[in-house]
Order: structure tokens, then C-alpha cells, then sequence
């Protein structure tokens, strides 16, 4: 298993990228792509590992052969706790140990590279900045940041947002900005300041108003238009848009 041997990030900014991509990976694999990951943990087969790739991609395989391994290797065995554990416990469990190991591979980067007491204190800031793997994949996340915010109406937004693109039959999305005028800025900031601590369901970033969005109108979480596949042009023409999550949950027997 080769999960970074080809890429060592040597700054702090360096490797926190590299772990925002491990991260994204980890996210997808536990969220959007939840029934691909479910199939290849495969209780049958040897000890299985979930890697997540600077890329944003996810693998899993077997551990690396070699002893030490290149970089700190994830929990062993994922795949054996699947069909014993309701699946919302077991992804949560794969989430908490995605947690540790993402932490333990910057720090790793970070110790081989020389960072001292400041760049390790900056590297921890920054990524304690974002919600873990676990606060995404079991709604913590979204939950905390209504604790936050108690005057923000999320309801209240996605209504505006669904009125604004003519009609209840419509999924409640909201498009990249365009030119405007003095009007149109002003419900821009509207727009930024109801949503700005919305989180995507998918990847746990925070909401942008240059950005394509789409609430599930099951699940009522909101989603980057790229990390569900949606397009603009897509998202007119679906009546009730539904997440990869809801849509497997209504599918799966």
C-alpha cells in the first residue's frame, strides 16, 4: 500500500493541504460514496485498512507490507466489525479511527520535516478549525453549528432560497453569483450571512456564495453542487432532489 510515498509535504501549509485531501477522500468514502465503500468491506477478506489520498480519493486495501510503513498506517480490520454493528455505528467507529490517523499522518509529516513548537501549535489550529471526519459523518457537525448561531433560521434560508427560484415543486438550491446590482447585493449578503455556517454534507466545508448548492430535500442537508454531482442545468429540471445518502437508504433493503 503506497498512501504517500510519492508526495512529502514540507510546510505547514503544505501539509495541511495534503490533509484536507486525505480528509475529503476519508469523508466521501463514509458519506456520498457509503454503498461502494460498505461493498468492499468485506467481512470474508484479510485485515482492510481505509486510506484517504491527497487527491481527495479513497482506497481500501490491505496494510502496507513493509515494516516500519512508509507513513502511519489506519486501523486494521474495518471490514470484520461490518455485519456485527447497526451501519451508522460501524461508519462511526471507521470515522473516529480516520480522525486518529489523519492527525497522526500530518504530525508524522511534521516530526520528519522538523517543525517546530509553533508550526506544530499553527498545523493543530489550523486543523482544528475543521469539523472531523466524525462530526461530519454523524450530523455533529451541522448540530454544533446551530449551537452557535441560535438566530440563524436555517428553514427560514432554505424557503428564501426555494422562493427565490419559483416554486414549492422546485429543490431548494442556490446558484454561483452573478453580476448584480445594488439590490441583488444587498440579498447576496442576506444570502452569505443565513448561510455562511452551513456545512456540506459531504465534504464538512463551509458554505460560499461563488459556489453551487443543493439542499436534499429528504435529509434537509445542504451539499457542494461537484461533491453530489449536480450541475445548475441539472438541478432545474429535479422536481425533489434527493442525497447519494437518502437515496441509498430508500434502495438498500
Amino acid at each position: 500500500m503506497d498512501s504517500g510515498a510519492l508526495y512529502n509535504p514540507r510546510t505547514v501549509e503544505e501539509v495541511f493541504r495534503d490533509f484536507r485531501g486525505r480528509r475529503a477522500g476519508m469523508i466521501k468514502a463514509l458519506t456520498t460514496d457509503v454503498d461502494e465503500f460498505h461493498q468492499q468491506c468485506d467481512p470474508e477478506k484479510e485485515n482492510l485498512c481505509l486510506y484517504g489520498f491527497p487527491s481527495e480519493q479513497w482506497e481500501v486495501n490491505l496494510p502496507a507490507e513493509e515494516v516500519p510503513p512508509e507513513l502511519p498506517e489506519p486501523a486494521l480490520g474495518i471490514n470484520f466489525a461490518r455485519d456485527g454493528m447497526q451501519e451508522k455505528d460501524w461508519l462511526s467507529l471507521v470515522a473516529v479511527h480516520s480522525d486518529a490517523w489523519l492527525l497522526a499522518v500530518a504530525f508524522y509529516f511534521g516530526a520528519r520535516f522538523g517543525f517546530d513548537k509553533n508550526d506544530r501549535k499553527r498545523l493543530f489550529n489550523m486543523i482544528n478549525e475543521l469539523p472531523t471526519v466524525f462530526e461530519v459523518v454523524t450530523g455533529t457537525a451541522k448540530k454544533q453549528v446551530k449551537e452557535k448561531s441560535p438566530n440563524t433560521n436555517h428553514s427560514s434560508s432554505k424557503s428564501k432560497s426555494n422562493s427565490k427560484k419559483g416554486g414549492e415543486s422546485q429543490p431548494k438550491y442556490s446558484k454561483v453569483a452573478q453580476p448584480k446590482d445594488e439590490d441583488e447585493e444587498g440579498l447576496e449578503e442576506e444570502d452569505e450571512e443565513e448561510h455562511g455556517e452551513t456545512l456540506c454534507g459531504a465534504c464538512g466545508e463551509n458554505y460560499a456564495s461563488d459556489e453551487f448548492w443543493i439542499c436534499c430535500d429528504i435529509c434537509e442537508k445542504w451539499f457542494h453542487g461537484k461533491c453530489v454531482k449536480i450541475t445548475p442545468a441539472r438541478a432545474e429540471h429535479i422536481k425533489q432532489y434527493k442525497c447519494p445518502s437518502c437515496s441509498n437508504k430508500r434502495a438498500r433493503p
